[in-house]
């Protein structure tokens, strides 16, 4: 992380269960932004990948990596993520395709913390996962 951001594992914790910390700290003057969000949803409005979780992966992340662009960030802003899956079966693949993904989009070694939660479903029954963050403003 830069500017200060420190991701955290406290000593005395087991090992995260995942590409994640435990926590971060964000020092004093540091606005954040709270991005909604991101489902699979292409520039044209519509659903990219119904039925191919890869596929809604490679879009969600694709969106939250444009939207902290646009906000002059990029991925090492991130402090904490939210994660929502429709179907706990999805769980190894989300596993495989973020330990594939966040080597190339984080700076690492450690990764900001992220809730993985497993619900009945999101906004549209076609939505397989919704990645959610909290990013320090870093640049001006």
């Amino acid at each position: 992380m830069t500017d200060g951001i420190q991701i955290l594992n406290p000593p005395g914790l087991g090992p995260a269960q995942g590409l994640y910390s435990q926590a971060t700290f964000v020092p004093a003057g540091l606005g954040t932004y709270h991005v909604a969000g991101q489902l699979s949803v292409g520039q044209d409005g519509e659903i990219v990948g119904i039925g191919d979780f890869e596929a809604q992966f490679n879009q969600v992340y694709g969106n939250l990596k444009a939207v902290l662009g646009a906000l002059g960030e990029d991925c090492d802003s991130i402090i904490a993520m939210r994660t929502f899956l429709v179907h706990s079966q999805s769980i190894p693949k989300f596993m495989e395709l973020r330990a594939a993904l966040f080597p190339t989009i984080f700076t690492g070694p450690d990764y900001p913390p992220n809730t993985l939660l497993v619900v009945d479903r999101l906004v549209k029954e076609e939505f397989l996962l919704e990645v959610e963050a909290v990013a320090a403003k870093l640049h001006e």
